[in-house]
Formats: structure tokens, sequence, C-alpha cells
């Protein structure tokens, strides 16, 4: 037996009030699987190495690169 015949069935044998539960679900999963099909086909731009640079410059500290006063014992 085929899926679609399967599907046929269990709906014919369904009340009607899941009939119209199992449309808006059946709605629901095609604009879905729209959206990701839409998505798929939007080619992405490649990211650009060092396109961010100047971005986020902060005041840092003269003494930056010295070691922490918090780590002398292990040094």
């Amino acid at each position: 037996m085929s899926t679609d015949t399967a599907l046929w069935q269990a709906i014919l044998n369904m009340p009607d009030s899941l009939k119209v539960e199992l449309l808006h679900y059946a709605e629901y999963l095609l604009s879905n699987y729209k959206k990701t099909k839409e998505s798929e086909e939007v080619p992405k731009k490649p990211r650009l190495a060092g396109s961010m640079k100047g971005t986020f410059v902060l005041p840092l500290p003269d003494d930056f690169d010295e070691p922490l006063a918090d780590f002398e014992e292990y040094m």
C-alpha cells in the first residue's frame, strides 16, 4: 500500500473535526516547507575577513600586556 493510499484511507475513517485539524496542520507544514525552500535558494554572501576592523576600538590601558598580580604565584 502506498503512502498516498494509506493517508487517504486514514482520512476517510476520520470524523469531520479531525479532518479540519488535519487540514490546518497540512497547511502549516506546507507554509513552513515553502519558507525553507525559499531560504535555501538565496545564495549567501561569503564573509570577508577583516570587514569589522576598526569597529570595536576600546581604550586599552598601557599595561594591558603585563602579567596580572593575581597570577604571580603561578609564574
